[in-house]
C-alpha cells in the first residue's frame, strides 16, 4: 500500500542580531521559545521551541540579510497570544503591525526580533459565517 509524502513543520535558519545569546533571549523572555539545543562557547548557533514552531538562530551579523527574512507562524488563540506579549511590554509588537483582520482570512500581527526579521503570527478566521 502507498502513502502519499506528508510533509511537517517548517524550520528556518535565521541570523543572530549582535549574538546568539541575545537573540535566544529575545526569543525566550519576549515571545515565549524555549531553548532545547545550543552549541559553542559563545554560543553560535541554538534551537529555540514553542509548540511546533522551531526556529534554529545563527551566528551572522550581516543585517541585510536578517531584514530580508520575514516568517509566518499559525497559532491557535491568537487573542491569547497577543495578550501574553502585551504583558512582557509589547515593545516587540511593530507599531504598524497590531493585531487585526485581514481581507484574506486571517488574524494576525507582526513582530520584527532583534535582527530585523519579520515574524507575522497569524490564525485562519471562522469562515462559517460566510
Amino acid at each position: 500500500m502507498t502513502q502519499e509524502a506528508i510533509l511537517g513543520n517548517i524550520s528556518p535558519l535565521i541570523p543572530a542580531a549582535g549574538d546568539v545569546e541575545n537573540s535566544v533571549k529575545f526569543y525566550e523572555n519576549k515571545l515565549g521559545f524555549r531553548i532545547t539545543h545550543k552549541e559553542g562557547n559563545p554560543m553560535r548557533m541554538a534551537i529555540v521551541k514553542r509548540d511546533s514552531a522551531e526556529i534554529f538562530i545563527v551566528k551572522s551579523d550581516y543585517i541585510p540579510l536578517a531584514e530580508s527574512i520575514a516568517l509566518r507562524i499559525s497559532v491557535n488563540q491568537i487573542e491569547k497570544y497577543y495578550d501574553e506579549l502585551l504583558t512582557k511590554g509589547g515593545e516587540m509588537i511593530h507599531p504598524n503591525g497590531k493585531l487585526e483582520t485581514k481581507p484574506w482570512g486571517v488574524k494576525e500581527f507582526v513582530v520584527i526580533d532583534l535582527a530585523g526579521i519579520c515574524i507575522t503570527f497569524y490564525e485562519l478566521v471562522n469562515s462559517s459565517s460566510s
